[in-house]
């Protein structure tokens, strides 16, 4: 029996943490462009990555779109109640912002001097972030509702970062998706060590 509740959470925790992995190749390469200044050498950068950059947005995207599948099968994992119903509301706002950076994924991959140059819609991005700190609050509360022993510490982090992005993204307009992704990836992690006797923050026992 224990193995089995166990197995309901790892399979799609592993999924989602796969997706996360997917992800960050596909942001891989030509990572100087993200940190320099100038517009015509960060258009220097992307013109000598060739390919690699076009390929780049096509591997991110397919993990921007397999992170949100893989939570919504993560969510009708969760107990029955508040905590399937928190669950269900995060894989909700992964799945409404997915398709706003698949479109900046795709505006980067068209036209590398648009890109460069800062000139592209900040909006999709926008709506994109906040539906990720929507998604960390609402993971946070759901992890909380976990039957006892509760991952507290677990869901302490998720919503620190999420008040975190949420005082950035207010702040600046901006952040570094990264951010999302690790703290989800972290959860799901939590949970494919999950078992019933703990409550996700530790090792599950040696069989």
């Amino acid at each position: 029996m224990k193995s089995s509740q166990r197995g309901s959470l790892s399979r799609p925790a592993a999924t989602v943490i796969a997706g996360t992995v997917l992800w960050f190749a596909g942001i891989t390469p030509a990572q100087r462009v993200y940190t320099t200044a100038d517009p015509a050498h960060r258009l220097e950068i992307l013109k000598r990555s060739g390919g690699k950059w076009v390929a780049g947005q096509h591997v991110a995207a397919m993990g921007t779109a397999a992170v949100p599948v893989a939570f919504a099968a993560l969510a009708r994992e969760f107990p029955r109640g508040r905590a399937r119903a928190l669950a269900g509301t995060a894989a909700t706002a992964l799945l409404a912002g997915a398709p706003m950076f698949v479109w900046c994924l795709a505006d980067r991959g068209s036209d590398i001097e648009r890109f460069a140059y800062r000139k592209a819609s900040w909006w999709p991005f926008t709506v994109y972030a906040w539906s990720h700190v929507a998604t960390l609050a609402a993971l946070a509360g759901a992890f909380a509702a976990l039957p006892a022993p509760r991952p507290t510490r677990t869901a302490l982090a998720l919503a620190g970062t999420s008040a975190a992005s949420a005082a950035v993204l207010a702040a600046t307009g901006d952040i570094p998706p990264f951010v999302f992704y690790l703290a989800e990836g972290a959860a799901a992690v939590v949970l494919l060590r999950r078992t019933p006797d703990d409550g996700g923050d530790a090792p599950a026992p040696r069989r």
